[in-house]
Formats: C-alpha cells, structure tokens, sequence
C-alpha cells in the first residue's frame, strides 16, 4: 500500500535509518564519486556523480537506502538557498507570471494527452497507467491517485525514474555548453560573518509553515513552506543566511544519492523493458517544454534556460539544483514547478473522469 509520508519524518524507524547499513554504504560510495566528477569538471559533480553510483549499486542488487529524515533536513536548507534570492523586486514581476502559469497549464494538459495517447499506442500500458506515466512530474502524490485507480505501479513508478534520469543527467551538459552566465560561487567573506540565531529564526518557522502546509495536504510542502518563510523574512529583514559551497555540496550529494535509491526496488530487466518507450515520452515532453518556454519568452523578459527549466518535466528539487547551480532564478523556477504539481494533481483526476464518462455503457 501507497502511503502519504509526513513532510517532516520524526518517528524511531527514520531514526534507526540513519545508523543502518545501507545509508552508510550509499555515504562510502558517493562522497568518492562526487570528487571524481569534481576532478573532471562534470557539471553539478556533488549531485551527478552520487546519482549515478546510487542508481547503479542499487540495479546490481546492493541494499541502499535515504533515511526520510535526512532527506527532508537537506530539502530544507536547499530551500533556505533559494530564499536568499527573494527579494522586495519579486512583487514587481508576479503580473507576468499569469502568462508562464496560464502557458504551463495547456503544456501539461497537451503533454498528457499526447503523451499517453503514444503509450497506449506503442506500449502494452492501459489507458489510465498511460495517464499518469505520462503527467509531467508529481510522482509522489500521482502514485496514491494510480493505486486508487487500479493503475500498474510499477509501470509508473519506473517511467518517472527513467524519465528523471535522463533529463537531470543531460540538462546539466545541455546548459553547461549552451549557455554564458556563470555558476554560482559563495564568498567566503559573507560566510564568516553569519548570525546563527537568524538560521536558527529560519529553520524554525520553515517547521511551522512545512508543517501547516503539510497538513493542508499541499504537495512539496518541504519546498513551498521554506520559500514562503525565508522570503518573508529576508524582505523584511528580520533574517538571513548565505550557504557555504561546502554546505551546499553535501546537500547535492543527498539529493543526488536519493534519486538512485529510488532504484532499490528495480531491475535492469524491468529498465530495459521501459527504456525505449521511456526514452520518446521524454524527447516528446521535453520537446513541449521546448515550445513551451519559447511561447513564454513571447510574452516576458527572462532568460530562455531559465524559462527551459520552468517546464522541464524533471523533479521539482532536482530542477531546482541545476537552477541554482547556474544562477538562473532559482525562486522563479521553483514557484513554476510548484504551479505545476498543483496543476497536475488538478487536471489528472479531470482527464481520467472525461475517460470514464465516455467508456461505453
């Protein structure tokens, strides 16, 4: 059975998974992997190289695990990062985002139209498993509403991943080559001077508003509950923090590692079965997006990649990363992929009731 995880795990099972076998393994293996991809000048080294190693150690049958709770704390100080770019000049670009939010919902409704109609076509998926492999993102919540449908879960499940993997390992490169800014780098000098009773201040009320929002049901309320609180209180000045690289760094490695745990629960026989089917639901999603983003550059001033990422059907954190690690305004990329996930868990269950309604009697 599916279960709807709290955002925030605090129970003794999470606790015990920190000291477990298998979180200590995907530590051994990804911290050598992020320094070799770093040797290399592989682009987002500290979340690739873990991603990688994890998803192949977990495929040849290695027992690797994520404790939730680790997990939740790094989500959190990521969302801390993008806080810091919040400022009071946000406000004055929000009337814009109805054009990118009104251009976001005819791209997932197309996306899951067209995609799954090309699954049911050239797959052995039926129409409702086609749907929800389909949906650009939202993985999470779409797996409580696919068991409650009666879909294939792991057909789901497998789809995402597949599609998360290739787009968070290619995108990366695709940027890197293709666009001019530069990465992001912390001064050491605003390190230094950091007061910590202000981290304290917003970690503490990103709790209370992940919690509230969490409660409500809202989906990445680790993300949306930590934008709203760090930006609230950084325009307001009540508090602020700057991340080391460091810092930011062990939090990739996390993020990274925990896409190939993901992977625990699959074969390369069950890979190889979707890959192909997986790979064109990818081009054709991405594609979308591609359009997508040059509608949107029509209509506002803002940086194409930056635009690119907004509908890039990846995972709304492990977007957010490239985002960050480009300086390609993180907080207008985050807010994006959080419309989207609200928009999908809107619009899945519509499509699958229009469906139902026109099965013959």
């Amino acid at each position: 059975m599916m279960q709807n995880n709290q955002a925030i795990p605090l129970n003794k099972e999470n606790f015990q998974q920190i000291l477990s076998k298998e979180f200590a393994l995907v530590i051994i293996i990804s911290i050598p992997s992020a320094m070799i991809s770093e040797y290399f000048n592989i682009p987002l080294a500290w979340f690739l190289g873990p991603m990688i190693i994890t998803s192949l150690a977990s495929l040849f049958g290695f027992k690797t695990k994520m404790p939730k709770l680790i997990l939740s704390s790094v989500l959190i100080f990521l969302g801390l990062y993008i806080g810091n770019y919040i400022d009071k000049s946000l406000f004055s670009q929000i009337h814009q985002w109805a054009w990118t939010s009104s251009i976001m919902l005819i791209y997932i409704i197309v996306t899951v139209l067209l995609v799954s109609k090309y699954l049911q076509k050239f797959s052995n998926y039926d129409k409702k498993t086609s749907i929800f492999s389909a949906a650009p993102g939202a993985l999470g919540p779409l797996m409580i509403l696919a068991e409650d449908e009666k879909s294939d879960l792991s057909q789901v499940a497998t789809s995402h991943l597949i599609r998360l993997i290739i787009i968070i390992t290619v995108f990366p490169f695709f940027v890197d080559t293709f666009y001019d800014g530069e990465e992001v780098s912390s001064s050491l000098e605003i390190i230094e001077n950091q007061n910590l009773f202000h981290l304290f201040i917003l970690i503490f009320f990103s709790i209370l508003l992940i919690l509230f929002f969490d409660k409500l049901k809202l989906p990445a309320a680790l993300l949306s509950g930590t934008l709203v609180a760090s930006g609230f209180l950084q325009i307001y000045e009540i508090a602020s923090y700057k991340f080391s690289d460091n810092t930011i760094n062990y939090c990739l490695l996390i993020l990274g590692s925990s896409v190939g745990c993901r992977f625990a629960d699959k074969s390369f026989n069950e890979i190889a079965k979707n890959a192909l089917n997986s790979f064109v639901a990818t081009f054709l999603l991405v594609l979308l997006g591609l359009i997508a983003a040059f509608v949107a550059s029509l209509f506002i001033d803002k940086n194409f990649f930056t635009l690119l990422l907004s509908y890039c059907p990846g995972g709304i954190y492990e977007v957010a990363v490239i985002a960050i690690f480009f300086d390609l305004d993180p907080e207008f990329v985050s807010f994006h992929h959080i419309i989207r996930l609200l928009m999908i868990l809107f619009i899945v269950p519509i499509i699958l009731k229009i469906l139902d309604k026109k099965k013959p009697a």
